[in-house]
């Protein structure tokens, strides 16, 4: 790992592309192949911040094909010790409408194939993940929300489905009466990856849609990309300020609970 060039990494999900001004343009290289874009660097509220768009600048990289471990280990080599990860989001339940935050506490893993782990031996190791985000940065991120307006769910299941395709409405109806809130195609296996470097991790579900199986049932049109990318515009300027007001409350020392899960997971 090489000398801390940042503390805090943001993922920009689909919209999110870009997120700062007067940057400085980074490749880092990886044992797990090329991150999905340049990294930017820049100082922000004092802090240095490090931002990678997980779908590429161009959106070019579908969610299964996403390099999670190329992406986590690079802000691990930055020194980033704090992950800001906002994800576009289906609702699966009627009170989580489009425009709301939901600031997961637990997911649901429906995908497959994809690399979540960066311990494949000789070491067997088994992370404890009852709960694996991180609670203090979860705590800033409501508060930021709260500051800035948005109608935030504090607490919050995400199901993770493979895609790149929509889920179906007998999925869907699954899904919601499950008691699951939101469903994402991005939201795994990023947190569990940072977890195994010892990186705080929080998941910002921007909810753009209710999810098939629910508007089926009550005769609206299910979720479609033309939805999705205007309520993601409708809702850049509140994403950007929680980020940056997070950003500001979050503190300079690492998160001791999160380094610390590696500890007992060793077989």
């Amino acid at each position: 790992m090489s000398e801390s060039r940042a503390t805090i990494g943001v993922f920009g999900g689909s919209g999110l592309y870009e997120l700062f001004e007067d940057v400085e343009e980074v490749k880092i290289d990886t044992p797990y192949g090329e991150t999905s874009d340049l990294i930017s660097l820049a100082t922000v509220k004092g802090k240095r911040v490090a931002f990678l768009p997980r779908h590429g600048h161009k959106h070019h990289i579908p969610p299964h094909m996403i390099p999670y471990r190329a992406n986590v280990y690079a802000m691990k080599s930055l020194g980033v010790h704090r992950i800001i990860g906002p994800a576009a989001v289906g609702s699966l339940q009627e009170r989580i409408t489009p425009g709301d935050f939901v600031v997961c506490d637990q997911f649901v893993d429906r995908t497959w194939g994809r690399k979540d782990t960066f311990y494949d031996g000789p070491i067997v190791t088994h992370i404890e993940g009852a709960h694996p985000y991180c609670e203090s940065l979860r705590s800033i991120t409501i508060e930021a929300c709260r500051e800035q307006g948005i109608n935030v769910h504090t607490r919050g299941t995400v199901v993770v489905i493979q895609g790149p395709r929509f889920s179906t409405c007998s999925e869907s109806d699954w899904f919601t009466r499950m008691g699951w809130e939101v469903v994402s195609m991005t939201a795994y296996p990023e947190v569990i990856l940072a977890r195994e470097l010892g990186i705080c991790y929080v998941n910002i579900s921007l909810v753009t849609d209710h999810d098939a199986g629910l508007v089926a049932g009550h005769g609206g049109k299910p979720v479609n990309v033309e939805e999705v990318m205007r309520v993601l515009s409708e809702n850049a300027t509140g994403v950007r300020g929680v980020i940056m007001s997070m950003i500001d409350r979050m503190p300079e020392e690492p998160c001791p609970e999160c380094m610390a899960v590696m500890e007992k997971a060793r077989m």
